[in-house]
């Protein structure tokens, strides 16, 4: 099965569950930036205790690894858990939505893409910049984070709300990565 149709199944499966969900991460940024390989798919899901079940019945063992144990234990310490398609080895990354006012304002603000043929919830290419920056920082200064932040920076500049940027860089601890990116930026 192919990223694609691994993505494509996942959100099907959600949606028809009625499980809200925000794809992030590289997959965000690809799509808003500059595409590049991952092998992995980050979601952000507003999951309960009794979505557990129902989630393990859609994806079978024969084809995936979906652990009920985990999927409890994300949705009780807010933290996340995988879901790994077996023949491709690729996986889906399960963060819980918490009470964090920035995963509460970047829910919120998810947009709906169609994306070859599949609607998709997506994280607003500003909320996609701030997570970049704060995995970033998080991560020791990856420059890998920085430079897909940078990406979609210079790809959707014109249409940022450059306000929400600065305001959340300061309440997030980036504002030095923030000034950064805008510095090295040469918007398309």
């Amino acid at each position: 099965m192919s990223q694609q149709e691994l993505l494509s199944r996942v959100v099907r499966t959600l949606d028809g569950l009625g499980i809200d969900y925000m794809i992030t991460g590289s997959v965000a940024s690809s799509m808003q930036g500059e595409p590049r390989l991952t092998h992995d798919i980050d979601l952000v899901v507003a999951l309960t205790e009794s979505d557990a079940g129902k989630l393990i019945d859609t994806f079978p063992a024969t084809e995936f690894y979906l652990s009920r144990d985990a999927i409890q234990d994300a949705i009780r310490q807010r933290r996340m858990f995988n879901l790994l398609e077996l023949t491709s080895g690729d996986q889906v990354d399960f963060w819980m939505l918490t009470d964090d006012p920035f995963d509460a304002s970047r829910f919120a603000r998810k947009r709906i893409e169609d994306v070859q043929g599949v609607r998709l919830k997506v994280s607003a290419p500003e909320d996609t910049i701030l997570a970049k920056l704060r995995w970033a920082k998080v991560c020791g200064g990856s420059e890998k984070q920085f430079t897909d932040a940078l990406r979609v920076y210079e790809t959707q500049h014109r249409l940022l709300d450059l306000d929400y940027l600065g305001d959340w860089s300061a309440r997030l601890g980036v504002s030095e990565s923030w000034e950064r990116l805008k510095s090295e930026a040469a918007p398309l």
